[in-house]
């Protein structure tokens, strides 16, 4: 009698699935070699952008505060970068019409000045802005906006017209050679710490004759992570006193790869 196999009773022999288990595996590695350096060369690729994206990000924001820095109010302490940032400026007054109106700013009377008229556009203005006049920086008694005392700055109060009220009576230190003024919003600080990895950003603390390290009170927020280096430096190039430069050295690190980026900001220092 003759054997025959039904269909439910097909299969196949150990032997055999060791054999496509063994070509499946040789296969695989084969393909795997293949594939792994392109893997890898996109992850790595994916990781240097977003790195390169983070230090470009976190140098844009800088320059771009730097950019409505207080003339001569940059100053640097370590991995600390602080100055005043402005929301505007104008012309302020200085003599009267032909006919002998207009709100002359008095840089004579001791009792001081509480208000004045601006000539041309009116910059925009808000609670807690502060006036700054002839700003020359630290060194300069009466053109430091960063004096604790007998600065040349005074807060606002409000805006009729084109006339700008103090909040009181001050006596400006110095004239503007331009009859100019700058509005002041606050200070800010960016602190590079490489041993915890970010970059800060500090603003809305009280300005500080001493530059603090990190400034105390305000708000602060995260810029940037990976950090791994970074230095700060400014030049004030008191030979054109017209612009300083901010240099940034900034690097960024994951997985042992690192991006490092450089940038210069002019800072313009006409006060």
């Amino acid at each position: 009698m003759t054997n025959r196999r039904t269909p439910s009773q097909c299969g196949f022999t150990l032997v055999e699935a060791v054999v496509v288990i063994l070509i499946s595996g040789i296969v695989f590695a084969v393909v795997a070699i293949f594939i792994q350096k392109p893997v890898e060369g996109y992850f790595d690729t994916t990781r240097r952008a977003a790195l390169a994206d983070i230090a470009d990000t976190a140098v844009r924001r800088i320059t771009r505060d730097l950019r409505l820095a207080l003339p001569n109010s940059v100053r640097v302490n370590g991995n600390y970068l602080e100055f005043l940032l402005t929301t505007g400026g104008g012309r302020y007054r200085a003599e009267q019409t032909s006919g002998g109106a207009g709100n002359v700013l008095d840089f004579t009377t001791p009792g001081g000045d509480a208000s004045f008229d601006v000539i041309g556009p009116v910059p925009t203005l808000a609670a807690g802005n502060q006036v700054v006049i002839f700003n020359l920086g630290p060194g300069f008694a009466g053109a430091d906006a960063y004096q604790a005392a007998g600065n040349n700055r005074a807060s606002y109060q409000s805006l009729a017209g084109s006339t700008i009220t103090l909040s009181a009576a001050k006596l400006f230190p110095w004239q503007s050679p331009g009859k100019r003024f700058h509005v002041v919003e606050t200070a800010v600080t960016y602190q590079c710490d490489a041993a915890g990895g970010v970059i800060r950003r500090y603003w809305g603390y009280g300005i500080n004759a001493v530059q603090a390290t990190p400034p105390g009170g305000g708000s602060n927020a995260l810029l940037a992570t990976s950090v791994s280096g970074c230095a700060f430096g400014y030049n004030p190039n008191e030979l054109n006193q017209r612009y300083g430069i901010v240099t940034i050295q900034l690097a960024l690190t994951q997985a042992g790869e690192t991006v490092t980026v450089q940038a210069q900001a002019h800072v313009p220092n006409v006060p």
